[in-house]
């Protein structure tokens, strides 16, 4: 019986690559998952200050994802994020989009500020985080470059483009979208009621699908991050309206 060893070859080296991204998968979605459990204990069972939770965020979701990329997966950085060459022509996307989220924010507020309790909102900043209004500017600014280039690299350059490479499109968007929808419980679980909870639940994972898609016309997460930018300034603007009427 003749066996073409080079076919034979083939299908080693195919089964090789299934498998090894089967177990990048499995240990992607395992490092996330237990990230973001700790960040919703740190969030909200532990009494910390704002300063506390943004150190054990970047470690979370930046030094561990970086350390997990250069020493185990053996890649560059730049090359894992496909951060090389960038074509602005392909982030137009994002600040369209971008400024429709913003204006999608504010008009929802303006419907829903009768169901928000706004003054348990900054009570929470100023007793849980020991937000004020006098750092609250500080605050907002890392909100609106510092965590949305956080919350891009981890969810989207690092969960979703990284999974969706592996042709696991399906599992990618969901598994991305719901965990970024889950982890923001951990901001928000004492704002709002159980119904104003489940709707931002459905809209978070809604936006995370979006983002996920956008970053697939740019195969980068540049497109998302600045959408995200763009929403975040029309909430962190709520948010020194709301210190101006507590």
């Amino acid at each position: 019986m003749n066996v073409n060893k080079g076919a034979l070859m083939g299908r080693l080296t195919d089964f090789e690559v299934i498998t090894m991204s089967k177990k990048q998968t499995l240990t992607i979605t395992v490092m996330t998952v237990l990230s973001c459990a700790i960040m919703l204990l740190i969030e909200q069972g532990l009494e910390t200050t704002y300063v506390t939770k943004t150190l054990a965020k970047i470690v979370m979701f930046l030094v561990v994802p970086l350390i997990y990329i250069r020493f185990i997966l053996k890649q560059r950085i730049l090359e894992f994020l496909n951060l090389k060459h960038i074509d602005m022509k392909r982030l137009k996307s994002g600040f369209l989009l971008g400024l429709l989220a913003s204006g999608i924010v504010l008009l929802t507020f303006l419907l829903l500020q009768d169901f928000i309790d706004t003054k348990a909102i900054i009570s929470d900043l100023k007793n849980r985080l020991h937000i004020t209004a006098e750092v609250y500017i500080f605050v907002a600014l890392y909100i609106t470059f510092g965590n949305s280039l956080l919350e891009e690299f981890y969810f989207r350059g690092f969960i979703f483009l990284k999974l969706y490479q592996t042709n696991q499109k399906v599992f990618a968007y969901v598994f991305s979208a719901g965990l970024f929808a889950f982890y923001h419980i951990a901001i928000f679980a004492t704002w709002f009621n159980i119904s104003l909870i489940l709707l931002a639940l459905v809209g978070l994972f809604t936006v995370g699908l979006v983002f996920n898609w956008l970053n697939t016309k740019s195969n980068n997460f540049l497109n998302s991050w600045i959408l995200h930018i763009l929403a975040d300034i029309a909430v962190v603007s709520i948010g020194f309206y709301l210190f101006q009427v507590s």
